[in-house]
C-alpha cells in the first residue's frame, strides 16, 4: 500500500523526532526518508538496541536501517563540510554505504564557509543578547536566497566551477560588508580571528573546490521528478527539522530560525509528484517541555532542569543552556493550530518521566498581567512585528497548573499521557519509555496488554 508519514516536532525542538523516524521506518517497512526542512543544524538522536547510537544531521535517520535511502529536497540547507564528517561518523558505526543511497535535490542551497563565518561572528557579536542560533549558518543561506534567488548558491553550483567561485566572491562580499558594522562588538579572540580570515580578500577558494568535487563524487543529485517515482511504490517518511515554536513565520522572534517548520514543504512536494495515496500526519513531543537556548519559555522549571540532563542535548557556545520544564498545553494548542493539526502524537521520553521525584504538572493557562490566557491567537498571515509583540508577552507570562501527576510507575505515566491527549483534542498513539525502537509501542497495544 502506498502510503506517507509526515513527521514534525510541535515544541520547540529535540523532542525525539530522530526517534521515531527510526521506529517508523521500521515498522512500516519505509524505504525512504526524506527530509523536508531546515538543514545541518539538525541533531536528531538515534539509539540501537545493541547500544550503539548516532546523532543525525543532514543523513535521514533511518539511515541505519539496511537499505534504506535519504532523499534531501530542494527544501534542504545542504553542508557539504559537515555531511562528510557525519558520513564518517556513520562508518564508524558500520554503516558504510550511507553516501551510496542518499539523493539530493539539485535545486537545494548550499550553505558557504562564509555563511557558517558570518553567523558565528554575528551570533558571538550579539553578546548577553544572543538568540540561541546554532552557528551553522542556517539564516545567512536563507537571508541570500531570499535577496538574490538563483544567485544565491545551490547544489547545481558544484558542477560549474567558475559558476561557483563566482558565487563564492559575491557571498563573501556580501558578508563582509555585513560584518563590519558589528566588529567592534566582537570579543578578541583566537577563534574571531579565525573566523575573520574568510573575509581576507586574498582568501583562497581552491581548498573548497577540490574538496566539493569529491563530494559530488559520492553523492547523487537528481531533479525534483526523483521523488514522484519514489512515492509510486514505497512507503516514504517525511523528517521534519527543530520544532513548530521555532518555526520562521509562528515562532517567537527573535529567538526563531529561518525555517518554515509546518507541513507546507512536505504537502508541496506531495502536489508535484502528484500523489494520492494515504497521509498521515504525526506530532512528536516530549512528555515535559524543553528548549535549547534564548527566548520565552513559560514553564520553565529549575528543578526539572537540574534533574533532567540530557547527554545529546548539553550547554553550548552557541545555543547557551539545555532548558526544562513542566507540559505547556497553551503553547502544544498554539502549535497545532500553526501546523493545521496532527492524526497522531507520539510521545517520548516518558520513561524519564516515571523516576522524577516530583509531581509533573500541566499547565493549561497563563496569567499575562490581569488576563488569563487558555489560548494564544494564530495570525494570518503573521508579521516579525506581531510575532515580536507575542514574544513580549510570553516573556512576562506566568503559567497556571490545573492538574499534576505523581508518576510513580508505567501506569500512572498512561494515565498522565493520555490527559494530553484528551486536553490537546489529540489521542496519543505512539508512546516511547526509552531512546531505542523496542521502547515504543501503539497506546492501544500497550492497553490491551495491560
Amino acid at each position: 500500500m502506498q502510503r506517507v508519514f509526515l513527521t514534525a516536532d510541535l515544541g520547540f525542538g529535540d523532542g525525539g523526532k530522530g526517534s521515531i523516524v527510526d521506529y517508523l521506518v521500521r515498522r512500516e517497512r519505509a524505504g525512504t526518508v526524506v527530509r523536508y526542512n531546515g538543514g545541518a543544524q539538525a541533531g536528531h538522536h538515534v539509539v540501537l538496541s545493541d547500544g550503539r547510537s548516532h546523532v543525525f544531521s543532514q543523513f535521514g535517520s533511518g539511515a541505519l536501517v539496511d537499505g534504506v535511502k535519504t532523499h534531501l529536497s530542494r527544501f534542504m540547507l545542504i553542508e557539504p563540510i559537515a555531511m562528510m564528517d557525519e558520513s564518517r561518523r556513520l562508518k564508524e558505526l558500520g554503516c558504510d554505504d550511507a553516501f551510496s543511497r542518499v539523493t539530493i535535490d539539485r535545486d537545494a542551497l548550499l550553505i558557504t564557509p562564509f555563511h557558517v563565518a558570518a553567523n558565528r561572528l554575528i551570533e558571538m557579536a550579539r553578546n548577553k543578547d544572543r538568540h540561541g542560533s546554532c552557528g551553522m549558518g542556517i539564516g545567512e543561506t536563507m537571508e541570500d536566497f531570499l535577496e538574490l534567488g538563483l544567485g544565491a548558491p545551490h547544489i547545481h553550483d558544484l558542477f560549474d566551477q567558475t559558476c561557483l567561485v563566482e558565487k563564492f566572491r559575491h557571498i563573501q562580499a556580501r558578508k563582509r560588508e555585513k560584518i563590519r558594522d558589528v566588529l567592534n562588538e566582537l570579543p578578541s579572540s583566537n577563534e574571531v580571528s579565525s573566523l575573520l580570515a574568510y573575509f581576507d580578500s586574498a582568501y583562497d577558494f581552491n581548498h573548497w573546490l577540490s574538496f566539493y568535487a569529491h563530494f559530488l563524487e559520492l553523492v547523487t543529485i537528481v531533479d525534483g521528478s526523483y521523488l514522484g517515482e519514489g512515492l509510486k511504490d514505497e512507503t516514504v517518511v517525511f523528517e521534519g527539522a527543530q520544532g513548530i515554536l521555532l518555526d520562521q513565520m509562528y515562532g517567537f522572534s527573535p529567538y526563531n530560525t529561518w525555517t518554515d517548520i509546518t507541513f507546507n514543504n512536505a504537502q508541496k512536494l506531495l502536489d508535484e509528484a502528484r500523489y494520492d495515496g494515504g497521509v498521515k500526519r504525526i506530532g512528536i513531543m516530549r512528555g515535559y517541555f524543553t528548549r535549547h537556548g534564548a527566548g520565552p519559555f513559560v514553564t520553565e522549571d529549575v528543578q526539572m532542569t537540574d534533574y533532567f540532563i540530557d547527554v545529546c542535548n548539553k550547554n553550548n557556545a552557541w545555543q547557551g543552556g539545555f532548558r526544562v520544564g513542566h507540559f505547556d498545553m497553551v503553547a502544544l494548542r498554539y502549535a497545532l493550530d500553526v501546523i493545521g493539526g496532527v492524526d497522531e502524537l507520539a510521545i517520548t521520553n516518558l520513561d524519564r518521566i516515571i523516576s522524577y521525584v516530583g509531581k509533573v504538572k500541566i499547565c493549561t493557562q497563563y496569567t499575562i498581567g490581569e488576563e488569563v490566557v487558555s489560548r494564544l491567537g494564530v495570525a494570518r498571515p503573521t508579521s516579525v512585528a506581531h510575532q515580536e509583540r507575542l514574544t513580549a508577552r510570553l516573556m512576562n507570562a506566568v503559567p497556571l497548573y490545573t492538574e499534576e501527576y505523581p508518576c510513580r510507575g508505567t501506569k500512572d505515566t498512561i494515565k498522565y499521557a493520555k490527559r494530553l491527549g484528551e486536553l490537546s483534542g489529540v489521542s496519543p498513539t505512539i508512546i516511547s519509555f526509552g531512546p531505542t525502537a523496542e521502547d515504543k509501542m501503539l497506546l492501544n497495544t500497550f492497553l490491551a496488554i495491560h
